[in-house]
């Protein structure tokens, strides 16, 4: 059972609010009580960082490369929440599951050549993420996994293989299918390292596994072959199998990861975001490029960022109310 210190007449009003499925926003920030001691450590890659422009300005400097941005839902939370939780946010982009757990990291900041280059490159080390966990953390929130997969790599591999298909076939599939298996049980491997790490260096925290969005489409047809905008040239039957084979058994491999460990709570977000897909209108992930043709690489934007907000501030309140 975790350790909580906060007032209980703030605990009856989070246990209030936690009993809907979301949290009506207009209703935590109105919550004025006296400042809470609340502990919450948010670890994870850049799809808890945000990292792209379409997710908001970087609002640490002098930048560490890690690229945290005002509308990632770490931040939207904190301020969602105000002084009923202390946030400490060690998010970092490029982050793996090691990167998290024991290894110190070196922040790529939005160095991508040939796609961009960073005037601030090359960025020092960052410490491992677990680092910012303490004995008295309440709450901890990671988002992690997909870059142990390899899903940049994989999808930068497919982007060059499908050049010149027009549209047809699956060169990706074809050249990295075989690889899938061994990275997945990396990733179940390496996350029930972090998620013990994590309990042992916080016993009594709940610890809030985060998994990922819906990036591609149940109906594929609706990508158009060579979009930037979208997945540029990447075929239907190469995005077919991406969503099948890579990206919805990597949420699995977490859930059930999650549910290995008493003290974690699987959050899903691909749910929710079915409609919302890099090929959908109303997007909540951008696609090789955003809506201003900056550089994305299939990150989400401030309204998947706020999607991803209001269902782990649901699960938040609910890890915080009591019993």
């Amino acid at each position: 059972m975790a350790r909580f210190r906060t007032r209980p007449a703030l605990l009856a009003s989070a246990a209030a609010l936690a009993a809907g499925t979301l949290v009506p926003v207009q209703l935590v920030g109105a919550q004025s009580a006296a400042a809470a001691d609340l502990q919450w450590v948010a670890l994870g890659d850049s799809y808890t960082a945000g990292v792209i422009p379409a997710a908001g300005d970087v609002f640490e400097y002098p930048r560490d490369g890690c690229e945290r941005t005002d509308r990632s839902y770490p931040q939207v939370i904190d301020r969602d929440l105000g002084s009923l939780i202390e946030l400490t946010n060690v998010s970092c982009g490029a982050a793996t599951i090691q990167d998290v757990t024991f290894r110190a990291q070196e922040p790529i900041g939005r160095h991508l050549p040939p796609i961009s280059e960073d005037p601030d490159y090359p960025f020092p080390p960052v410490p491992p993420q677990s680092e910012a966990v303490q004995s008295g953390t309440d709450v901890i929130t990671v988002g992690v996994g997909g870059n142990t997969l390899g899903f940049a790599g994989i999808l930068l591999k497919c982007l060059e293989l499908d050049q010149g298909s027009g549209g047809v076939g699956t060169p990706c599939k074809d050249d990295l299918a075989a690889s899938i298996p061994g990275r997945l049980t990396k990733v179940n491997k390496e996350y029930g390292e972090m998620l013990a790490k994590l309990h042992e260096k916080a016993p009594h925290a709940k610890i809030l596994a985060v998994g990922y969005p819906t990036v591609v489409p149940k109906d594929t047809s609706k990508c158009q072959y060579n979009n930037l905008q979208q997945f540029a040239s990447i075929t239907q039957g190469d995005l077919d199998w991406l969503r099948q084979d890579v990206l919805e058994p990597l949420n699995k491999t977490i859930e059930k990861s999650a549910d290995a460990h008493s003290s974690t709570t699987f959050v899903n977000l691909y749910d929710s975001s079915t409609n919302h897909s890099v090929c959908d209108a109303g997007k909540w992930t951008e696609g090789v490029l955003d809506h201003d043709n900056r550089p994305a690489l299939v990150h989400p934007n401030a309204k998947g960022h706020r999607n991803a907000a209001d269902h782990v501030t649901s699960a938040i309140l609910n890890a915080i109310s009591p019993a």
